[in-house]
Formats: structure tokens, C-alpha cells, sequence
């Protein structure tokens, strides 16, 4: 990790809510922000810009899903548009493999519930769970 640890704003991106989350290079860990809606209008890009000025990240991050056999998702020229977007924020933009991302998510959502440490699970909380397992695959490839 050569350099000033920075800090991250991963997407989680969907059709209809995009999970965010920020994670920092020094705990390599990541803590879920907030849902950001995104409708036939596009993404809340002005929700978007208020976290940029809020976390001052110096990267974004973008989980680009993928099939098993590794091969593109139908929504991956989408979420290329949305990544070609973040570019307004004069950032370098990534992507990450987020294969099983929101099947992780929700196990492990289920799994607290299971012990006690949470009530009812819902869409968008997985979304910010797999927002967070983004930041996180990124942070752990820049720490090896």
C-alpha cells in the first residue's frame, strides 16, 4: 500500500437503489453511508455529490457483477454509464468484481438476525451490506 492511505466511496448499483459505503485504506474496513435512489430520472446525483464533499474520498469504487463463468451481467453497460457519470467528481473510478456480493450480504444479515443482533431484514439494507463487502474486496486486494 505505497502512498497516503486513502479513503473509498463504493456503489452498490441498481436499477432502483444504489447501496453506498465508505471505507479507508488505514482499518481496511468499510461502514455502510446510505441508499441512494435511482429511478427512470437517473441516479440522486446531487445525494451523490453532498457524499463526496462530505467523505473527500480519494477514489470511488463500483461493483460490476458478474456470471459465475465470469462472463459480463446484462447490466454492465449500465453501470459503465454510471461509472463514465462519477467522472464529474474529477476522481479515479474503479470497478470491482462483485460477484455474490448481495448473496453474501443477505447470509450475513440473516445470520445477525439469527443471533439477536437485528430485526427485520429489508431490500435496501442489503444493499448497503453489499455496498460495504465492495468497499471491502477492494480494500483487501490494495492491502496484500
Amino acid at each position: 500500500m505505497p502512498g497516503t492511505p486513502e479513503t473509498i466511496i463504493a456503489f452498490d448499483f441498481g436499477l432502483r437503489r444504489i447501496g453506498v459505503a465508505v471505507g479507508q485504506q488505514v482499518t481496511c474496513s468499510a461502514s455502510p453511508l446510505r441508499i441512494i435512489g435511482n429511478g427512470e430520472s437517473g441516479p440522486d446525483w446531487k445525494r451523490i455529490e453532498s457524499l463526496v464533499k462530505e467523505w473527500q474520498p480519494d477514489r470511488l469504487i463500483v461493483g460490476l457483477p458478474s456470471h459465475i463463468d465470469g462472463s459480463p451481467a446484462e447490466i454492465n453497460d449500465v453501470i459503465n454509464r454510471f461509472m463514465a457519470d462519477l467522472g464529474q467528481f474529477s476522481l479515479p473510478v474503479e470497478p470491482v468484481d462483485e460477484r455474490y456480493t448481495s448473496i453474501e450480504a443477505g447470509a450475513m444479515l440473516k445470520s445477525q438476525r439469527a443471533d439477536g443482533l437485528r430485526n427485520r431484514i429489508n431490500k435496501e439494507m442489503i444493499d448497503s451490506a453489499a455496498a460495504v463487502l465492495i468497499a471491502e474486496r477492494w480494500l483487501k486486494k490494495e492491502h496484500q
